[in-house]
């Protein structure tokens, strides 16, 4: 990858099979994850088994569009010059480096959408061809359908729209209201070969309303593929600190339980530390859900068996199911196994597949747990599922937040056409100053 020009990596879309090259690279990052994991490197861990990391965000522009009463942002955010592009490619290759092939990066900010477009687009595309699977989170209000379709075609993954009472948005005083947004954004998204996730930020003002919620991303699980819910921190500049005791990550999921209609099984599948999130795959069928695995040892053994099948993410869900079948065949026991086990969920469920005629979507429920800024665990930290790529590497998300302007304010040694030069962040306007750098 470094002796390919950038050039080449934006004019060929990253459609091959893996190389042997990138397995071995691959799985060079999977033992690093299982190293750092330390006694969390259970059977049934998905990190360091299918992924090196759950997730790393790349931040593309510090501006962003709201003041949410919790943001993770510093409040010299707005102020900072949205980094030269030759720098987020080098980010994206950081990522590649570390994580390997098929890592999830997510494109971020601030608001991504408050970058120039082209810039945007081939971001996006830079990320699909170094074999990364790009995902953008946003706000939505600078995301129309024409710019997701224009994504789309430059291999975005997902997009996470996150919508909540947070943002202050004018005119909605409650969840419920807010959902004539979400629905809005749906309808933008809906048929494209995007995973569609929702994010909502856990507080006071919306706790209580958390079982609606989780009703309502049910039903539209025809185009809803994520639902992400973070708990308050006391961290960046939001203007609520602190968290209540009454929530937390156990009681925010016994309320998406609640909303769920049905004892979701949350301890089956470990990502990252335990007391960081919660990540449960379910099926929506008959307005309830409930969890596609409830076996934790079964779980283990497919990623023992299975975590080394590659698969796009923006296939349908039936291509993603045909790519594990094909290896099943090839391992008849599993083959049996599975099938047992389908068969023995489908009869526990049938009243419920009666009554809603055969119709079922899968619907994964996500909890993130963020660390307050002066509560910082180095165990979790070491543990961490969900990193941000900064000049000196990927580092812990909380740990990012915790010190945010140590690394957003940064002047740093860049990459351009007449050589290297220095980026100062807070330079009034200017995206470079002449400074060559020996």
């Amino acid at each position: 990858m470094k002796n390919m020009k950038r050039t080449q990596i934006l004019d060929a879309m990253h459609t091959a099979e893996i190389s042997e090259g990138e397995k071995k690279e691959r799985e060079k990052a999977l033992r690093a994850t299982r190293r750092r994991l330390g006694k969390f490197n259970q059977p049934n861990q998905f990190l360091g088994s299918r992924n090196a990391i759950g997730c790393v965000s790349v931040e593309i522009s510090q501006r962003c569009n709201l003041s949410c009463s919790l943001c993770y942002l510093s409040e010299n955010s707005n102020d900072v010059t949205d980094l030269p592009l030759s720098e987020v490619f080098e980010r994206l290759e950081g990522v590649r480096r570390n994580f390997g092939i098929g890592t999830n990066v997510q494109i971020s900010g601030g608001d991504p959408t408050m970058r120039d477009r082209a810039e945007l687009v081939q971001i996006v595309r830079y990320a699909r061809n170094l074999g990364l699977n790009p995902s953008l989170l946003t706000n939505g209000i600078l995301c129309p359908r024409d710019l997701l379709v224009e994504l789309c075609k430059n291999g975005l993954s997902d997009v996470a729209f996150h919508v909540d009472l947070t943002q202050k948005r004018k005119g909605f005083t409650t969840e419920k209201e807010l959902n004539t947004i979400r629905l809005e954004y749906i309808e933008r998204a809906r048929g494209l070969p995007l995973m569609v996730m929702f994010n909502t930020t856990i507080f006071t003002g919306n706790y209580h309303e958390l079982p609606d919620l989780v009703q309502f991303f049910i039903e539209k699980s025809d185009v809803v593929g994520l639902t992400s819910f973070q708990l308050q921190a006391d961290t960046g500049r939001g203007e609520v600190r602190g968290r209540p005791d009454c929530i937390s990550l156990e009681s925010v999921r016994n309320q998406i339980s609640l909303g769920a209609g049905s004892e979701l099984p949350w301890e089956v599948i470990l990502v990252g530390h335990p007391q960081c999130q919660s990540y449960l795959p379910a099926l929506a069928v008959n307005g309830k859900a409930f969890g596609l695995m409830d076996d934790a040892n079964l779980f283990a053994g497919f990623l023992r068996e299975f975590g080394d099948v590659m698969h796009d993410r923006r296939q349908s869900a039936s291509a993603i199911a045909w790519s594990y079948f094909k290896v099943m065949l090839r391992k008849p026991r599993w083959l049996l196994e599975m099938l047992r086990y389908v068969l023995t969920r489908l009869w526990l469920l049938r009243h419920h597949f009666w009554a809603a005629r055969g119709k079922a979507r899968p619907i994964i429920f996500f909890v993130k747990n963020f660390m307050h800024a002066d509560h910082l665990d180095q165990e979790r930290i070491d543990a961490c599922s969900f990193m941000v790529m900064t000049p000196d590497g990927p580092i812990s998300m909380c740990a990012h937040n915790a010190e945010r302007d140590e690394y957003i304010l940064r002047p740093i040694e860049i990459e351009t056409d007449s050589g290297k030069e220095i980026f100062y962040p807070l330079s009034s306007g200017k995206t470079l100053i002449k400074d060559s750098v020996a």
